[in-house]
């Protein structure tokens, strides 16, 4: 971390701006100590300066990812779960949730003890448990093997393993021992997230008031992936966790990168309490090919991952993604602009995380910065003020 006093200079979007993209003033951000201590107005020297200046956006939060740059979360080794988290880093991703999948107690205990590890040295925010108790028929890419219903022992000895950076997990609504397992998220301060589900739309919306009566904040795990489809008379937990979001009481995940979604159902949906995520497996960053999700087979086509034994069969079953959030940024600004970009893709998920100085760029907020480029692709990234250097 630096601890010495230093400037960039470029055009400033803070995360609660409401200016237009097209009317911004160049600022510069002293950062001190990793903290933003001051910003003002800067002058460029010339036009050509003005011209080359990159637009500052604070830094992506991705609280759905399981890797990348043939780095895995759910099966690596420390080495690769560290190579895959500076991967994201690198590509504008400052704070990160290392998600598991479906998988034995022992894979389970082992793979939180590694990120743990890199949790403490500060390459990762915490960790993410995607399963084990979750709907069997909305396995999606989860090893059906490994489902199994709510059991309290199995998440407390994974909280106790973690050390205190299990940040979020998901559950299916409708699964066993609902109650203990909310009672355990309260006590340790866990996101209760809801998805691989078959649920109906009033049980999963007694689980949200459940939760929230205990004080537990909620999210939707890549919502419409793995839960059933909307449909006019039987709505399910689609539509009971949109409709939350649209009240504030939960956060929804989209996996904004053409591939899990169409693009216009995340523009139906951003308003709602929307934040990007990429479920990310270790593809991302590499080319096609065959690769692992857990203990699932992977292939990798035109950038979509797909369970390979169905991709066999002719079947497209989504096995995670292969975007960065700075791609999805990049995306969503295309047809959003930049503010709400910024919102989509980290101030909304530093509020879901509870991290007031994260997630915007004003004096006092930790210095996690991106600076894009005019085709808002990333040219450089800092991370608690300190400059991170790009893998190849």
């Amino acid at each position: 971390m630096m601890t010495d006093s230093h400037m960039i200079n470029g055009y400033l979007y803070s995360g609660y701006s409401d200016c237009s993209d097209e009317k911004m003033q160049a600022h510069t951000i002293r950062i001190e100590s990793g903290q933003i201590i001051d910003i003002s107005e800067y002058e460029p020297e010339n036009e050509q300066q003005a011209a080359s200046l990159p637009l500052l956006v604070p830094g992506f939060i991705d609280v759905h990812n399981h890797g990348g740059f043939h780095g895995s979360f759910p099966n690596g080794d420390y080495e690769d779960c560290k190579r895959a988290a500076r991967f994201h880093r690198s590509h504008g991703t400052t704070t990160l949730l290392a998600s598991l999948v479906s998988a034995s107690e022992q894979q389970l205990y082992a793979q939180t003890r590694i990120l743990a590890r890199l949790a403490q040295e500060g390459e990762i925010y915490g960790i993410h448990m995607e399963g084990p108790f979750i709907c069997a028929h909305k396995c999606g890419a989860q090893d059906p093997h490994h489902i199994i219903p709510g059991n309290p022992e199995i998440l407390e000895k994974v909280i106790n393993n973690a050390q205190g950076f299990l940040r979020s997990i998901t559950f299916a609504p409708e699964t066993d021992h609902i109650d203990e397992l909310l009672d355990l998220c309260a006590k340790h301060n866990v996101i209760a997230s809801l998805g691989h589900t078959d649920a109906d739309y009033h049980s999963t919306l007694a689980v949200i008031d459940k939760a929230r009566q205990l004080g537990v904040t909620v999210s939707a795990t890549h919502l419409f992936n793995a839960m059933p489809p909307i449909h006019h008379r039987t709505p399910g937990a689609t539509v009971a966790l949109l409709n939350a979001a649209q009240e504030n009481k939960v956060f929804c995940e989209l996996v904004a990168d053409g591939v899990h979604l169409h693009d216009a159902v995340v523009d139906m949906s951003y308003p709602h309490n929307a934040i990007a995520v990429t479920d990310a497996m270790e593809a991302a960053g590499m080319p096609d090919g065959h690769y692992q999700l857990g203990s699932l087979s992977v292939v990798v086509e035109q950038g979509g991952a797909f369970l390979a034994d169905a991709y066999a069969q002719g079947t497209h079953t989504i096995a995670g993604g292969t975007s960065t959030l700075a791609q999805q940024f990049a995306r969503f600004a295309s047809r959003h602009g930049i503010a709400d970009a910024v919102r989509f893709t980290s101030t909304r998920a530093a509020q879901l995380l509870g991290l007031p100085d994260r997630g915007r760029l004003e004096p006092g907020a930790r210095a996690d910065i991106v600076a894009l480029n005019k085709d808002h692709t990333v040219r450089a990234t800092f991370a608690h003020g300190e400059k991170l250097l790009p893998l190849t």
